[in-house]
């Protein structure tokens, strides 16, 4: 997943979830956030952020703010978006013969649905729900930032998926070097980690996908 223009910039501070203000070039800028995370311990003012200017026309501000260095060195991408698209390059490489985004089942859209044809003749059905994570601690990933509902719901809908006799998982994107576990961050949101647990006993698989991130990309490593 790769961004056709970046640009680098310093933080200066975040008044909403929506915009922050970035130094670029010596002029302050409302850029784009996109991610409504809180995302506090990594835009501290005075830290390195880059931005892709995406050009669309009557857009109210010029840059999206898609990537952070946190005070530890590591490069992060905070782009909501950009773990779908890592994902769908990613399941574009396994054998599937089918892969379909946004796939309606129940009452949700998950992330992707597959399908892949066995030696013996039959098809075997795959939903998969993709989790993005930017928030790390020594080393150790952790979801949600903020409560999340509709996490919830999604992974609900995997268990019942599953009980129906898809293979379901859920998928966590790691958008950031070195970290290869995420936990469920039951302080922030102890109910996400309850359908965690519930999830695994109905046979649910958690993947973790690790990332080599640059400012102007990121790609699914293992």
């Amino acid at each position: 997943m790769r961004y056709d223009n970046i640009t680098r910039g310093i933080f200066i501070d975040r008044p909403n979830r929506f915009i922050a203000h970035v130094e670029v070039g010596g002029n302050r800028e409302t850029v784009h956030v996109k991610n409504t995370g809180r995302c506090k311990e990594l835009l501290i003012p005075g830290c390195e952020v880059w931005m892709n200017a995406p050009g669309t026309p009557g857009r109210k501000t010029k840059y999206d703010l898609v990537a952070v260095r946190k005070s530890t060195g590591v490069l992060f991408n905070i782009d909501s978006q950009a773990p779908n698209k890592a994902v769908k390059e990613w399941l574009l490489k396994q054998d599937y013969d089918l892969i379909h985004p946004e796939y309606t089942y129940g009452d949700s859209r998950i992330d992707f649905y597959m399908e892949r044809t066995l030696p013996d003749g039959e098809t075997k059905r795959y939903l998969m729900e993709v989790k993005g994570c930017t928030l790390e601690f020594d080393g150790i990933g952790y979801f949600p930032d903020a409560p999340t509902e509709r996490g919830v719901k999604h992974i609900h809908e995997l268990i019942k998926a599953k009980k129906e006799g898809f293979e379901a998982a859920l998928a966590y994107v790691i958008q950031m070097d070195g970290v290869t576990e995420v936990r469920p961050n039951t302080d922030t949101h102890p109910e996400f980690g309850e359908a965690i647990e519930e999830a695994k006993k109905a046979g649910v698989e958690i993947i973790f996908l690790p990332c080599h991130v640059e400012p102007d990309s990121m790609e699914i490593i293992k």
